[in-house]
């Protein structure tokens, strides 16, 4: 996929590969000012078929909810372990060599937890442990989940998508952008050359959110 198609401010580097550890990265960020302290949790799930450009369509759509002032955090369903140490470092030593259960490593403006875990990774547990205090979380795969979704679909990557009308589960697609223009469902179906596409989908991504208890 073209960067181009999705406008993005800035380079966002992968966090995943290869490894064995559950990662939580961590901005520091205090209330907003004039915001409730506590605050209920939206989440809502982006997939698609590899390659179709889920992780694109995700962080696009972060950079839109942060550009509208609300407090963005995000998770991602790898199905491979992850990497992000290396061998012989302090903090990679302290996991492996001495079997921390959890380990944080603390460094200017970033904080990265590194946790054995041996649970399915559900997304609602994971963003009620981890990700407390986001006006919404943005979980990238998780398909087999209850969550909410939209759907990223090019007719490139597969001949249709992944929403079944026929399915029980075809309740929990939002909406489905595309690229095909013969595409028609039963959700909402946005098209990347229609005018304002980002903005309607964050609306509609918004309102169907799955809304967490505080």
């Amino acid at each position: 996929m073209r960067a181009s198609q999705y406008p993005l401010h800035g380079h966002h580097p992968a966090l995943w590969g290869p490894g064995s550890a559950l990662l939580q990265r961590q901005h520091p960020r205090g209330p907003h000012q004039g915001r409730p302290l506590v605050a209920a949790t939206r989440i809502i799930s982006i997939i698609g078929q590899k390659g179709s450009g889920k992780t694109t369509l995700a962080i696009t759509l972060a950079a839109e909810y942060v550009r509208r002032g609300k407090r963005v955090m995000s998770m991602k369903h790898a199905h491979h372990p992850a990497l992000v140490d290396r061998e012989g470092t302090d903090s990679y030593r302290h996991f492996h060599e001495g079997k921390a259960e959890r380990v944080v490593l603390a460094a200017p403006e970033t904080r990265i937890i590194f946790e054995r875990t041996s649970d399915n990774a559900d997304p609602i547990a994971l963003a009620t442990r981890y990700l407390d205090g986001a006006d919404i979380v943005i979980a990238e795969g998780f398909t087999a989940s209850v969550l909410p979704k939209i759907e990223v679909y090019r007719r490139v990557i597969s001949n249709a998508p992944i929403y079944d009308a026929t399915s029980p589960e075809a309740a929990n697609w939002i909406a489905i952008v595309t690229d095909d223009d013969a595409l028609d469902a039963e959700c909402t179906v946005l098209r990347f050359q229609d005018t304002m596409w980002l903005q309607l989908l964050a609306n509609l991504a918004w309102d169907g959110a799955r809304v967490l208890t505080p």
